[in-house]
């Protein structure tokens, strides 16, 4: 029994903590949003909910959080029925494998990381089984770093004009994560040059397949206030949400 009360004081103390850390990251983002010259309401947080148990991730969601992000594939699977998603979009925002492809499909509303037309053919080719369409962002390696996956900046055009002709498949923008710095002004460099890269595809609608691109995914719980106003339409934050991951 004692156990069970301590277990249960933890959590409050925790969902305590999420709702003062929701408050200032919104208000950061409000004034970052201010700063570009865009409305508040104009940039999403997603709850990046790696390591955070269901009853967590489920108190942000009641508290407004409307979006959420799995990095990995089996912890998305392990927490999915439990998750309450009646007013929540689940996006898959980690490294994919093509051969892992069957548990997302149907189950998330985006797949932020497609990177290849390999793993592009296979999101498209279970939509096509499934009859449903599969919002993706293409991840762009901004800052060429060989450990990383994404595509390189010169092969983004080529990337979409390939996934242009899958079918059940919508392209809705671009995702980045640049290289680890304690100096934000270069972080922010990495930031501006993927928005020019999403505005400059925006700008070339040379099908409708580009007609639905409004989602520049970029900055997380480090830098997710320089990425709004660097142009960031979606942020991915985890830590400073939730508290520390404890692995």
């Amino acid at each position: 029994m004692m156990e069970g009360l301590l277990h249960d004081d933890a959590l409050q103390t925790r969902f305590l903590s999420v709702e003062e850390n929701l408050k200032e990251i919104r208000e950061r983002i409000a004034e970052a949003a201010l700063k570009s010259g865009r409305a508040p309401e104009d940039v999403t947080l997603l709850a990046a909910t790696k390591t955070v148990p269901v009853e967590v991730i489920n108190h942000a969601i009641h508290l407004g959080v409307d979006h959420i992000g799995e990095n990995r594939v089996q912890e998305l699977l392990d927490k999915y029925d439990a998750l309450d998603l009646s007013d929540c979009a689940c996006h898959f925002i980690g490294h994919l494998q093509t051969n892992k492809v069957k548990y997302l499909v149907g189950r998330v509303g985006m797949i932020q990381s497609v990177d290849s037309m390999k793993l592009a053919k296979e999101i498209s080719r279970l939509s096509v089984y499934q009859g449903l369409s599969t919002d993706i962002l293409i991840e762009v390696n901004i800052g060429r770093e060989e450990n990383k996956s994404g595509v390189l900046p010169e092969a983004l055009d080529e990337l979409l004009d390939e996934i242009s002709t899958l079918p059940s498949i919508r392209l809705r923008g671009l995702m980045a994560i640049p290289p680890v710095s304690d100096d934000l002004s270069q972080t922010m460099t990495y930031f501006s040059k993927m928005y020019e890269y999403y505005v400059d595809i925006k700008e070339k609608k040379s099908d409708n397949k580009r007609d639905h691109i409004d989602v520049l995914s970029m900055g997380m719980s480090a830098d997710y206030a320089q990425a709004v106003e660097c142009g960031a339409t979606l942020v991915r934050v985890g830590s400073s949400l939730f508290g520390k991951r404890i692995y």
